[in-house]
């Protein structure tokens, strides 16, 4: 059964927290990935997973800042992945495999946003390739440890930053047309939903269920690295003192607050059964209407080419053609 697009009146506000979702919630027992886990929302979000019971994987590029990010969380288990080498993602994979574990919750959370035109070894561009591609691969590569769980979840951290732009899906990668940053996060924020959904599709006869999210503006982070203070301070988000403004109501809100979303997505019993919708604000966000698509980018709900089941199949097969990384026939 498809999962409808539209509020389930979980009870949970915008300014609802993680700890306010994870609530009553044991998660002993269970095993989770979390990409980006050593800043931001990453960090947040392997906190509550481990204050909760679970054991929590990390992956890093970089170990050094990992531990610093994760001192005052303790327990985390670091494991090296860079998101835009193949091998490296095949590499961790492996390593996780082998272990035996299963592997309950993947919150494919890691990002980069708005960077200079960058290209992978492959040639892909670097948004497209860090927030889309390599979470595809990892999750493909990750399917065993998933099914194992006998009832896992996918987590993809998209953003309302989908609204600049759909998926190109002739040409991803910028070859033949001019490169814009944001235009470039918007696709790939886009694809996030829409792999979400196809995944789930093919998923949930194995009791894997996957999930999008928006989890509101929280640019005070390394994501918004590539960004300068005036451009930061241009998006109503940050103060002149640069620090920020928190506003739930408008989506300004505090990492606690942000990563509330992802955890409801990760393991709220309110969606067992469901799965391969967008949320945000700890519910499944509407659809907007398709003659609303002047508003602005903080207004609620979810554009319809981020939710569409056949661009959705169609960026699939655009994904396993540019890994060479397929589903599972069994």
């Amino acid at each position: 059964m498809t999962t409808a697009q539209a509020p389930i009146g979980s009870g949970f506000k915008a300014a609802s927290t993680t700890n306010d979702v994870i609530n009553g919630q044991d998660l002993t027992g269970k095993v989770a990935i979390v990409t980006g886990g050593y800043s931001g929302l990453g960090v947040e979000t392997v906190r509550v997973f481990l204050k909760a019971g679970a054991q929590v994987i990390v992956p890093t590029r970089d170990r050094a800042r990992a531990e610093k990010a994760l001192a005052e969380v303790p327990g985390a288990e670091l494991m090296d992945l860079d998101l835009m080498n193949p091998a490296s993602i095949d590499a961790f994979a492996d390593a996780f495999l082998a272990s035996g574990r299963p592997l309950h919750v993947l919150v494919n959370n890691a990002a980069v946003m708005a960077s200079p035109l960058l290209r992978d070894d492959r040639g892909n561009e670097a948004q497209f390739s860090t927030n889309h591609l390599g979470h595809f691969q990892l999750t493909m590569r990750l399917w065993p440890a998933l099914c194992k769980a006998k009832g896992a979840r996918v987590v993809a951290v998209s953003s309302r930053g989908h609204r600049y732009a759909p998926v190109d899906l002739e040409d991803p990668n910028f070859n033949n047309r001019d490169y814009d940053p944001w235009k470039s996060y918007g696709q790939s924020k886009t694809a996030n939903a829409l792999f979400a959904l196809a995944l789930d599709q093919r998923g949930k006869a194995h009791n894997v269920r996957a999930f999008s999210l928006h989890p509101g503006g929280i640019l005070a982070t390394n994501l918004s690295r590539h960004m300068s203070a005036e451009a930061l301070q241009a998006t109503g988000f940050v103060a002149k003192d640069g620090s920020p403004i928190i506003d739930p109501e408008t989506g300004k809100k505090t990492l606690e607050q942000g990563a509330a979303t992802t955890v409801w997505c990760a393991t709220s019993p309110q969606l067992n059964g469901m799965g391969g919708v967008y949320c945000e604000d700890c519910d499944i966000s509407p659809v907007v209407s398709a003659d609303a698509e002047t508003v602005g980018v903080f207004f609620p709900g979810v554009w319809p080419w981020a939710c569409d089941p056949h661009q959705a199949e169609k960026l699939w097969q655009l994904s396993e053609k540019m890994t060479g990384v397929s589903f599972p026939a069994s």
